[in-house]
């Protein structure tokens, strides 16, 4: 039996891991070894060519505003390739910065500015900064899930028609208003969590796997279990520390 494989496209990490999104990577790398499935993890820089057709999942991490500004540019120059990615059912995580950036506008330098215009989503300034661990309830996975991370933004996004990726249970999410966090278009999730987001999210890593393999093998894989307590308890603290049942 042919061994399947999954290409993991991390765009600038030189740019953009300002909150460790390397963790990220190597949650999504290792899930698939342990499991069997080769993992290619594929690092581009801000001067690459990027074939996005060749990926399977594609990660942009957080950085601050000046780098930030510099990968908004170099993404204008691919926006349709992208673009096609993410509506060909790509599956793409969007983390911290790189969330708000893939919409109409977004906050850059104290500023609101055009974004790539791949979503139908806005920006807007803050009075003051979201900072603080974050709690959200989802049922991405079909079933209710309590996802953890930290957030530390400047910026109010609203989402407007879009499926938000869950509902604030603890902290601010997308603009400590509506009690929604994130987006989730397609195969694409775009939030403000970070910390790293996945090894702390085994359940998010899997889904995300899961859409992946699905997508390019045109079936459903089951994902043998893992021993996930290292993980587990990770998570685990976070909720009981913030959410009082």
């Amino acid at each position: 039996m042919e061994r399947k494989t999954i290409r993991i496209g991390h765009l600038f990490p030189e740019l953009l891991n300002m909150y460790g999104d390397k963790g990220n990577i190597l949650a999504l790398k290792n899930r698939l070894v342990w499991r069997g499935i080769d993992a290619e993890v594929v690092t581009f820089g801000i001067e690459d060519e990027i074939d996005f057709s060749t990926l399977d999942i594609v990660l942009l991490g957080g950085g601050a505003d000046r780098e930030q500004e510099m990968v908004c540019k170099q993404l204008m120059s691919m926006k349709q390739a992208l673009s096609n990615y993410i509506e060909d059912g790509g599956v793409m995580l969007a983390l911290c910065g790189s969330y708000p950036m893939l919409g109409k506008t977004f906050q850059l330098q104290n500023e609101t500015v055009s974004g790539l215009g791949i979503l139908e989503i806005e920006t807007e300034k803050t009075e003051k900064r979201h900072i603080g661990d974050c709690i959200v309830q989802t049922d991405i996975t079909g079933s209710e899930l309590l996802l953890v991370g930290f957030e530390n933004h400047g910026g109010k996004t609203r989402i407007g028609e879009l499926k938000p990726l869950g509902t604030v249970r603890h902290g601010f999410g997308n603009n400590g208003e509506d009690g929604s966090c994130g987006v989730i278009y397609k195969n694409l999730i775009g939030t403000y969590l970070h910390g790293p987001l996945l090894p702390k999210n085994p359940a998010l890593t899997d889904y995300l796997l899961s859409c992946a393999l699905k997508r390019k093998y045109g079936e459903d894989i089951a994902l043998m279990p893992l021993a996930d307590r290292a993980e587990e308890e990770a998570h685990d603290y976070i909720v009981k520390r913030f959410i009082k049942e």
